[in-house]
């Protein structure tokens, strides 16, 4: 694809006038679990509920990690295995993030080593395989199916992250359950799980975890919720016969504390980088509402999405520039298709995986999508940017929302400066820097 920064594209856009921004904070509720406190707390939480009973000594148990960007994943790991050793067992954890890593084990266990989660660090092995067993049939006719290291194992630990899903809803989204069926089931499993489309995901999670309950391989959950910063705010063990009854409880607190872009609405959203460790789409919709299926909705409401860059953590795995307007070229060439195709393909949704216009610069993506809105004032036009879909404590606005930030129109929204020009450099590329 030939992707000029000299022809009439660039000249369309050249004269396309920019406006000022400030930088903004966006206050939510922050408790939270400081990093040396994580240990502890999961000590605890497995004592309290009653689960340090099912940790029995001389068991070999699997402790589940995936492959999303969690924040303190590789401290909640290593807390969980170290947890199982002080009880006496002997702990491995097992890779379970379905498809991702381009569906190879070498791949998933690359994906582990990037968020620190190593033997070396963890103090136990690592069993990352693609080989399942096929555990029977849910009610609805699907085929189960588990990471046969951990079905040989004498029980799991599911060490996870709970919050809503980007694409679907349902009593559960991303948690336990889903970790059970789609992380646990690999890339067969992940298949599974998706192959009805996204309006039947919440019916095949719950009746496929209830097979995998079935088999009492799985001791007991122990999700972690985090805060709208992206922290840490609280662990609960979950006993396995349990799960299905609390996990929606638990979802309710992750929705409360979910953070926003508190504007609600404007013309355009630029966001500086998407990846598969913030989101399976690159960037997580709730807040974008750049959602990939009619089967979910909310997040900001804006007519143009760009989207600048891919963190290295995705591996190339761009999942997620089809929710964008216009990408960059700088994201376009760093296009992994097989580690993306494999994902789309296992979770049937492919609009995620389009490419959409691709701009030669980031000041031509951002022009771009101001250009081709409709019915906006072009003269003072909505802007909002984001640093990604997880941290947006801090954000930055166009000149046409100061005023009102001023005025305390947007509340827990706070004007950090005034508008200014936002800079680029010779090639194009963003510049304004994020305030410290």
């Amino acid at each position: 694809m030939r992707i000029r920064n000299d022809g009439t594209v660039s000249r369309l856009l050249r004269d396309v006038p920019l406006p000022g921004m400030f930088h903004a904070s966006q206050k939510f509720p922050d408790a939270h679990i400081e990093r040396e406190d994580i240990e502890k707390t999961i000590f605890d939480e497995i004592e309290r509920s009653g689960m340090a009973a099912r940790i029995r000594p001389g068991m070999r148990i699997a402790v589940t990690a995936g492959s999303r960007g969690i924040r303190n994943v590789d401290e909640i790991t290593r807390s969980v295995v170290a947890c199982v050793r002080a009880h006496g067992a002997s702990p491995f954890i097992v890779p379970a993030m379905g498809s991702h890593g381009g569906a190879t084990a070498e791949g998933q266990r690359e994906l582990l080593a990037g968020y620190g989660i190593t033997e070396e660090k963890m103090g136990c092995p690592i069993l990352s395989s693609m080989e399942t067993v096929l555990l029977g049939l849910s009610e609805l006719g699907k085929p189960v199916y588990m990471d046969k290291n951990a079905y040989e194992s004498d029980g799991i630990i599911l060490s996870c992250r709970l919050k809503p899903h980007n694409a679907f809803r349902g009593p559960v989204e991303s948690g336990p359950c889903k970790m059970m069926t789609v992380g646990l089931g690999k890339q067969r499993g992940a298949e599974q799980v998706h192959s009805d489309g996204m309006d039947i995901i919440a019916r095949n999670i719950p009746t496929m975890a209830r097979v995998t309950l079935g088999t009492g391989k799985i001791l007991f959950a122990i999700p972690c919720l985090e805060n709208a910063y992206d922290q840490t705010m609280m662990f609960e063990a979950i006993p396995a016969e349990k799960i299905l009854e609390r996990e929606p409880e638990l979802l309710k607190i992750a929705f409360a504390n979910m953070p926003s872009i508190l504007v609600g609405e404007g013309d355009v959203l630029i966001v500086d980088q998407i990846g598969k460790n913030f989101s399976g789409t690159g960037v997580d919709p709730n807040i974008t509402g750049t959602f990939s299926t009619p089967y979910a909705s909310g997040g900001v409401q804006v007519q143009r999405t760009c989207f600048l860059d891919l963190t290295p953590e995705s591996h190339g795995n761009s999942l997620g520039i089809g929710l964008a307007s216009a990408i960059t070229r700088r994201i376009f060439d760093q296009i992994d298709a097989d580690a993306m195709y494999t994902n789309c393909m296992t979770s049937t949704v492919i609009k995620s995986a389009m490419v959409p216009c691709v701009m030669s610069t980031d000041k031509e993506a951002i022009q771009f999508c101001i250009r081709t809105c409709n019915r906006i004032d072009r003269d003072n036009p909505r802007i909002i940017r984001i640093r990604n879909s997880l941290h947006v404590g801090q954000i930055m606005l166009s000149a046409a929302y100061y005023n009102d930030v001023q005025a305390g129109k947007y509340t827990g929204l706070t004007a950090l400066d005034a508008p200014e020009a936002i800079t680029f450099d010779q090639s194009g590329t963003l510049t304004t820097p994020w305030l410290p």
